[in-house]
């Protein structure tokens, strides 16, 4: 297996082997590009993180600044929006939903190192992948880590630290970020109520 192969498949594998330096090295050139292009040319981005990403289309908008390690490895649905200072480690793999809303500072990590000092220094690290269902809001500086599944229709509070799946219809947060109730059509009614009372 190459090491990219081992990288997808979830084994450990030695990132600076001449076959990831060249991947990470051509995604780099694409956000060196993207992270400097004017915010007003939507076109130009657009296009940058369509070349960039696995999947994309002209319906994917992401604020500057944006990182991720590969890109390649990066597949997301129709209506994806990322706000400023979103950070995708993506080796092992990130697929994200319909109608995705990230706010800023929001950070999926796939990625991990041996707890083992000797084997750490050496290099060795392994991937596991990160879903997101459709229709989910994470909040700011919201962390997600490796091996997550985030279901449908679901919002993460800010500040939160994601480290086991989540099922569809939930509000969470905390660190560990935690089930706190599902989101039911009274929150609906709460908010037109509220915020739109001419609705």
């Amino acid at each position: 297996m190459t090491e990219y192969e081992k990288m997808m498949a979830g084994l450990a594998h030695l990132p600076e082997k001449a076959e990831l330096k060249r991947m990470r090295q051509q995604a780099r050139e694409i956000l060196f590009e993207f992270n400097r292009t004017s915010p007003n040319d939507d076109d130009t981005q657009n296009r940058l993180i369509r070349k960039l990403f696995g999947q994309a289309d002209k319906t994917t908008a992401i604020n500057a600044p944006f990182h991720c390690d590969y890109g390649i490895n990066i597949k997301v649905g129709k209506n994806f929006f990322a706000n400023y200072h979103c950070v995708m480690l993506d080796n092992g793999g990130i697929t994200i939903g319909d109608d995705v809303m990230f706010a800023p500072n929001v950070s999926l990590y796939t990625v991990g190192h041996p707890l083992d000092v000797e084997l750490r220094n050496m290099g060795w690290e392994q991937a596991k992948p990160i879903t997101i269902g459709n229709n989910v809001w994470i909040g700011g500086s919201v962390v997600i880590l490796p091996g997550v599944t985030i279901g449908d229709n679901v919002v993460v509070g800010a500040g939160s630290v994601v480290n086991k799946d989540l099922p569809n219809n939930v509000l969470a947060f905390g660190n560990p970020c935690r089930v706190v109730r599902e989101i039911t059509e009274q929150d609906r009614e709460n908010y037109i109520r509220t915020y739109q009372p001419n609705f």
